[in-house]
């Protein structure tokens, strides 16, 4: 008779080939036939030679522990063994292919917290600063948003001029742009998006885009003007609108909220909630938009549309070991990539970034770049092919650090200088931003905006151009304006950002130093 324990393994769903292919190899890796203690079979009429490969030792010894069967079946115990093995590695890759779903469920929630979709608009009026606990933000845009939540009609959003734009979906897949880098021009424009499975007439005079799932994220960046929020600010007060477009003739009132100083939260969480937070959105949205492989994954350990999310005592530990596991694998996927071409100087520097050949969909040659995936989304926010396929002189350009010269954490209790040779290669500006490494939003210090630019006054220069930046706790004598603040204590990372790269960025013959720790 099988255990209780097991039998309720055994009515999980079934598994697909890759969580297959995944225990397999777990079987495989580094296992060792211990023979076999009953006498072998004798010889049939029939019998052949079975060629090597095909049939699996009765006793192996591996990583998780001694596996028995008898001639192929294994016991009651070793079949519960591997089932734990199976939920566990199925978890763990579902964990890491769902961070785009828990990331986009979770700015939902931030947004939502200021008021309902459609009407309400969130304006970083003064910046942003460390007190939103956003994704990897910077301290120079004007940033903007809202989120859009589709019924089964069209639905028009009126967008600013000389703005950057996006719209994601709820799986985090991109949706459209608008301002400079899209349909518009940066000239302003009306967008209609199509909700999932529409099929009705589209009328013209819209840029049209389909979107596949009902909630979709709105965010856009506003620039200064010699310092100065208020132009921006204005041009998407009287611009900017949502609405169905049965509505086109007496759009809502919109709501805009100025979120500078505030403090909420956009960032998802990494623990056993992060299951619940996954759940919420299968629930809410159709399965179209999202591949299978990941849909059967979620089923497997217990996600499935339409059903309750309610693990038993047995797998509610599995799914809490998943998440940790998982949680610390994208951290390392993130400040360690094992993949070369993540490095912007491979063999030869710390910075990174988490696109491959300015793959923002992270597919190549048809395979998903899986690593790369798990990078972005759990650094940061934002998909669009006008943040990686930018023409020289347009947009930005992203240079990632989490280790020093030596390949050490950065340490907040440490001095460390960043030196930039002279004639750095951005048409418009640069900038530093640092980042808690726990939340990767904004390391919140004394100052309130944990960066510096080019733009900034009093920056000094060496004598052939080139610059110093340094980061500690306190500020190097006489360097206080080279200088961004650090917490004793606690790790960081940063981002050095060039707006408007030029030629001698993409083609590598400037680049940044390491982070260098300074005694």
């Amino acid at each position: 008779m099988l255990s209780d324990t097991l039998k309720d393994t055994m009515k999980a769903p079934q598994s697909s080939l890759l969580q297959i292919a995944i225990a397999t190899l777990v079987f495989g890796f580094g296992c060792q036939s211990l023979g076999t203690e009953r006498p072998a079979p004798p010889r049939m009429k029939m019998t052949t030679e079975v060629p090597d490969g095909i049939s699996t030792p009765d006793r192996m010894k591996t990583r998780l522990g001694t596996l028995n069967s008898f001639d192929g079946v294994p016991d009651e115990k070793t079949t519960q063994l591997v089932y734990d093995n199976l939920d566990f590695q199925t978890a763990v890759q579902a964990y890491l292919a769902s961070l785009p779903i828990a990331s986009m469920s979770a700015m939902r929630d931030g947004l939502l917290h200021f008021g309902p979709a459609n009407t309400t608009v969130l304006l970083f009026e003064e910046l942003m600063d460390s007190k939103a606990l956003w994704l990897t933000p910077n301290t120079v845009s004007i940033y903007m948003g809202t989120w859009l939540e589709m019924t089964d009609e069209p639905w028009v959003i009126e967008t600013p001029p000389n703005v950057l734009g996006l719209i994601d979906d709820l799986w985090f897949r991109y949706v459209a742009d608008f301002g400079n880098a899209g349909p518009d021009q940066g000239k302003g424009g009306k967008f209609l998006i199509l909700p999932p499975g529409y099929q009705g007439q589209i009328p013209g005079g819209y840029h049209v885009a389909r979107s596949s799932t009902h909630g979709n994220w709105v965010v856009w960046r506003g620039f200064q003007v010699d310092g100065d929020t208020g132009p921006a600010l204005a041009a998407t007060k009287s611009t900017f609108k949502i609405y169905p477009l049965s509505r086109k003739n007496n759009p809502p009132e919109m709501t805009f909220i100025n979120v500078s100083g505030k403090f909420h939260n956009t960032i998802h969480r990494l623990d056993y909630g992060f299951w619940e937070e996954v759940n919420a959105v299968i629930q809410a949205e159709p399965s179209t938009g999202i591949d299978a492989e990941t849909l059967g994954l979620l089923s497997s350990i217990g996600i499935q549309k339409g059903k309750p999310f309610a693990p038993d005592a047995r797998m509610k530990k599995i799914l809490t070991e998943a998440a940790n596991v998982a949680a610390v694998t994208a951290r390392a996927l993130t400040a360690r990539p094992r993949d070369q071409r993540h490095y912007l100087y491979p063999g030869e520097g710390v910075w990174t970034n988490p696109f491959i050949e300015g793959r923002y969909d992270f597919l190549e040659n048809g395979s998903r770049m899986l690593d790369s995936r798990t990078y972005m989304h759990f650094y940061a926010t934002g998909i669009t092919p006008a943040m990686t396929k930018a023409p020289v002189g347009k947009g930005s350009q992203y240079a990632i650090a989490y280790l020093d010269k030596g390949g050490n954490a950065l340490d907040g209790s440490k001095t460390y200088r960043i030196h930039l040779p002279p004639n750095v290669p951005a048409k418009d500006f640069w900038s530093f931003t640092l980042y808690d490494n726990q939340t990767r939003s904004m390391l919140q210090t004394d100052q309130r905006f944990p960066g510096l630019d080019n733009l900034g006054k009093g920056l000094q220069q060496n004598g052939d151009g080139s610059c110093d930046i340094y980061f500690a706790p306190e500020p190097p004598s006489g360097m206080e304006s080279n200088w961004i603040q650090t917490v004793p204590g606690k790790g960081w990372n940063t981002i050095l950002r060039l707006y408007g790269p030029l030629q001698p960025w993409f083609d590598k013959t400037w680049r940044p130093g390491d982070p260098e720790l300074v005694n």
